[in-house]
């Protein structure tokens, strides 16, 4: 793997789905005293589906969704 030109890696797909890093996750690097770089998911990282679902929670009887099918409700769900 290389280092672009701005600083920047990509972490493959397998490490980001065991380590649970999500799109726009917080993460925390600490550099070991022999060198080696530890990166950490930051406390309180979240996945998508619970992002959402916290951003709807308690909010099932406002007036904004008031007659809204569940098709709608979904795509708001989802972003």
């Amino acid at each position: 793997m290389r280092i672009t030109s701005k600083g920047q890696v990509t972490i493959p797909q397998a490490v980001r789905e065991q380590a649970r890093l999500y799109p726009h996750s917080e993460v925390s690097f600490e550099v070991l005293p022999n060198g080696d770089v530890l990166l950490r998911a930051a406390a309180g990282a979240v996945s998508p589906t619970r992002r959402a679902f916290e951003r709807a929670r308690g909010s099932a009887n406002a007036g904004a969704f008031k007659g809204m099918g569940t098709d709608e409700f979904m795509k708001y769900l989802r972003g």
